[in-house]
Formats: C-alpha cells, sequence, structure tokens
C-alpha cells in the first residue's frame, strides 16, 4: 500500500536488545495526508530501515508500507510498518484547460442584422426530456 504526505512529526529513534540478544531499532513518523480533508497517519521503520531513512519534519515522501494488527490479552493492536520511502515534491496540480487556447468573445451583431439563437440557455422546467 501507498500514501503520500509530509511528514509533521519525527519521534526519537529507540533502540534495543530482543530476548533472544538480537539489537533492533525503531524510528517513528507522523505523516498528514495532502487531501481535502488531511489524516494523520502514525508509522515506523523498524531494524536497518530505521537508519536507512532519515526523513526531517516538513519532507513530503511517497510512503510503501504494510499493515499489520496482532492481539494481546484479548485487546487488538494494528500497527504501519514502511519499508520504502522517497522523498517527493510538492507540485500543485494543474488546471485541467492549462495551455489550452482561450477562445474568442463572440461578437456582438451590427445593427440591423438577425442574431443566432442561443441555444446554450438552460431552460427553466426541470423535466429531463
Amino acid at each position: 500500500m501507498e500514501v503520500k504526505g509530509k511528514i509533521i512529526l519525527k519521534l526519537p529513534l529507540q533502540s534495543g536488545t530482543s530476548k533472544a540478544g538480537n539489537q533492533w531499532s525503531k524510528q517513528e513518523y507522523v505523516l498528514e495526508t495532502l487531501e481535502a480533508y488531511p489524516k494523520k497517519v502514525y508509522f515506523d521503520f523498524f531494524g536497518e530501515r530505521a537508519n536507512q531513512y532519515n526523513f526531517e519534519v516538513g519532507d513530503v515522501i511517497n510512503l510503501s508500507f504494510d499493515i499489520e494488527s496482532r492481539e494481546y490479552n484479548g485487546r487488538w493492536f494494528t500497527s504501519i510498518r514502511g519499508w520504502k520511502g522517497e522523498k517527493t515534491d510538492v507540485a500543485a496540480p494543474a488546471p485541467a484547460n492549462a495551455g489550452a487556447p482561450v477562445p474568442p468573445a463572440p461578437e456582438a451583431p451590427a445593427a440591423g442584422e438577425p442574431q443566432a439563437a442561443d441555444f446554450t440557455q438552460q431552460s427553466t422546467d426541470d423535466l429531463p426530456f
């Protein structure tokens, strides 16, 4: 799965040693999506990826991630684990007609000339036919 957003929070790097004696590290972030109604997404990079991706607050990224849920003592917990992150630019979407030529305004008929019927005006009734 993928999401694009802006990093709004970078939490401190966490590290430790597992019961099996293996070293681990985890870097956590919060990003805000670039939608009309932005959503906040908490995610982390674990293991070697925690050091591989070093994003800062304000970076706009494309995040590829996996979602996983686990049960613990009768409660369910969901995590979003990033596996790839790429910095990207914020480019405002261009208007749909950007670069299209603007048609000239219609000329007014000379005095005494018949006017053409204007079929572009909507009728006042609300019938679909």
